[in-house]
């Protein structure tokens, strides 16, 4: 059963839903339809009913239900997505998680967490923290983006140039298959390979394969200390190059951003921050652990920047001074409106030797192309969040950047990269899979949708999958 041959929720099958999830937990109503009818890509389809399921059971029914009428059903969690793969393409229903939001335990012994997939990210990194415990997964969503959406996407974040990302924390998942199956996957121990490793199948399966209702995530002991530095450029070809340098002397921060000239500007005149605005690029790097180690790799790191061209080298003196800088970090995408109306948003990857390749390729297709393009990101494991801003009703601007965008990924590619680290592919990267994914492999990845959902109900269209 593909997309195309899936049919409308018609008001006989609402009448049934109503009866799985009760009446107050679902609609038809045009507005209520249209706050679930989009992600942070803007892009917009509206379903034909939306509803709130409390339980593993109600989603199965709605399974069952959506099996034998062909509809679609599209998981949602918070619609902080930056690639469409919440969005209903196909219309139908869209499976608003909001009520899966319990912290079921945090178990300082074994180091383990059973959580609902509703849970916000920063809400639980603050419940582990209240424990002397630490979740290092941390994107720029954190404060509102939800656990169940950072395991369907594979989440990343600052830290995972020391620490990795999400799929590195699922230890176990509990989830509702399209043909109303609930299974159970993992275990709560740290070690375990019996059979095929299906955690790590469904995370990052961009919600796929099935629904995620409860999930048991690894924690780390809290680190005892934690350093920030920021250090200021004059170029951003020496901010790049003091990136592969700090790995390379065997220095392992546990974060390195930066910033390029544009999003410093951006950002202070959105903050106030106190950044130089002349700066061509900054880092903010983060080292923890002891409180020797922390001293002695902060006191290397900033001797290293000094030496490699930065400015000025600088380093947190409380906590509140480096949750500033992370305030800023944080703020850049809802600060490059300022440039331009519309953005297109990129998360490639490269290695880490390669960046300076990469920021130079980006400067030099500005300067061809004179569109404005804006480089951030996860520098310590080569993650560079590339974006374009423009008006996209200037249908000239449009095509030039559609065409920069695929130069880039072309480039990526050359370089040993992926074309994207984080977002996923959703809708806004389908275009572009089939440069790094073989005819082979998404044959292989069709079969296994279609072993995890014959009828092809959930979430379709998404990933080139039926």
């Amino acid at each position: 059963m593909t997309a195309a041959k899936l049919t409308p929720l018609t008001a006989g099958m609402f009448r049934q839903l109503r009866g799985i999830v009760g009446k107050a937990n679902c609609s038809r109503e045009k507005e209520d339809r249209l706050c679930y009818a989009f992600d942070a890509t803007r892009q917009e389809y509206l379903p034909d009913a939306v509803a709130f399921p409390s339980s593993s059971a109600e989603i199965a029914g709605i399974f069952r239900l959506a099996t034998e009428n062909h509809f679609a059903v599209v998981p949602r969690g918070a619609g902080s997505g930056m690639s469409g793969g919440s969005v209903p393409v196909a219309g139908g229903l869209v499976l608003v998680m909001s009520r899966f939001n319990r912290i079921i335990e945090i178990d300082t012994q074994n180091l383990i967490a059973q959580v609902e997939p509703g849970v916000v990210t920063g809400i639980f990194q603050k419940a582990v923290d209240e424990k002397g415990l630490f979740y290092p997964p941390d994107p720029s969503s954190s404060d509102f983006s939800t656990l169940g959406g950072n395991v369907a996407e594979c989440a990343g974040g600052p830290k995972a140039v020391k620490y990795g990302v999400t799929r590195d924390y699922v230890l176990g998942l509990e989830v509702v298959l399209p043909t109303g199956e609930i299974v159970q996957t993992g275990t709560r121990t740290a070690k375990g390979v019996v059979g095929y490793d299906l955690s790590r199948l469904l995370t990052g399966s961009e919600g796929t394969l099935g629904v995620i209702t409860r999930m048991t995530l690894r924690l780390l002991p809290r680190p005892l200390r934690v350093k920030t530095l920021i250090a200021l450029y004059d170029q951003m070809e020496k901010a790049a190059e003091t990136v592969s340098e700090v790995i390379r002397r065997g220095i392992i921060p546990r974060t390195i951003e930066f910033m390029d000239k544009a999003s410093i500007r951006c950002v202070e005149n959105y903050l106030q921050t106190g950044f130089s605005a002349e700066a061509a690029a900054l880092l903010i790097i983060e080292v923890d652990g002891s409180e020797t180690s922390v001293r002695e790799s902060a006191e290397s790191i900033r001797s290293l920047c000094m030496s490699l061209g930065a400015r000025q080298v600088d380093i947190a003196r409380s906590p509140e001074d480096a949750g500033n800088l992370w305030r800023a970090r944080k703020s850049i995408s809802p600060a490059l409106y300022q440039l331009a109306p519309d953005k297109i948003n990129e998360d490639i990857v490269v290695p880490r030797s390669r960046i300076p390749d990469m920021v130079r390729k980006i400067q030099s297709l500005s300067e061809r192309t004179g569109l404005t393009m804006v480089s951030f990101g996860h520098a310590g494991d080569g993650n560079i969040h590339f974006n374009i801003m423009l008006d996209k009703k200037d249908t000239i601007a449009l095509e030039k950047a559609k065409s920069a965008v695929d130069e880039i990924f072309d480039y990526t590619l050359e370089l040993g990269g992926t074309i994207s680290g984080e977002h996923g592919i959703g809708i806004a990267k389908a275009p572009y899979l089939n440069k790094e994914v073989s005819s082979q492999m998404l044959g292989l990845m069709k079969r296994i949708k279609q072993a995890f959902d014959p009828a092809g109900i959930l979430n379709p269209g998404k990933m080139q999958l039926p």
